[in-house]
């Protein structure tokens, strides 16, 4: 089984792989570590804001390990930003079986009302050294951006309406 995770930043996507990894003992795969591991050997001249474009980079990579993985019948769980909006376009019908989509985004309100618990929580799973620019209103147009463009796509999201704790229960296999 591969479990795929994706969406909007601060929204606890590693945190949710973490408490994955203990209960099933399955690895993960951050997509941001990858990215790092690439950007600080110089393989790439790309940067941590080019996403787009790190999307672009990123995506054959993970998706022929995604691949791999199924072929030789071994869990994943497999987490980060750069997964496309049309990721399932991009395997044969053999592989979507194995595969259990996860996005997650906030909305607007919990922003509004969470927004110093999600600035509280953004180091849980892991380091944020460079968090200086993290706003109500940039993280309202990335979860935008994640709800508009993976529903576009006919792709469930799991929405953070009050509690995350609420609302990734039951996400765990």
């Amino acid at each position: 089984m591969i479990i795929l995770i994706t969406g909007a930043s601060h929204t606890g996507k590693t945190l949710l792989a973490q408490r994955m990894l203990e209960k099933n003992h399955y690895p993960y795969l951050s997509i941001d570590h990858l990215k790092m591991g690439l950007i600080r050997s110089s393989i790439t001249k790309l940067t941590p804001e080019d996403d787009n474009a790190l999307t672009e980079y990123l995506w054959p990579i993970v998706r022929e390990i995604i691949k791999t993985a199924i072929e030789n019948r071994q869990h994943l769980i497999v987490e980060g930003c750069y997964i496309p909006s049309n990721w399932r376009q991009e395997f044969d019908e053999s592989y979507l079986p194995s595969i259990q989509f996860i996005c997650l985004a906030m909305t607007d309100n919990y922003i509004d009302t969470h927004f110093d618990k999600i600035k509280r929580h953004s180091s849980d799973a892991e380091s944020r050294l460079f968090d200086t620019d993290l706003t109500p209103d940039a993280l309202k147009r990335d979860n935008h951006y994640y709800i508009d463009a993976f529903a576009r796509s006919g792709e469930p999201v799991k929405l953070i309406e009050s509690d995350y704790e609420e609302a990734i229960k039951g996400l765990f296999l």
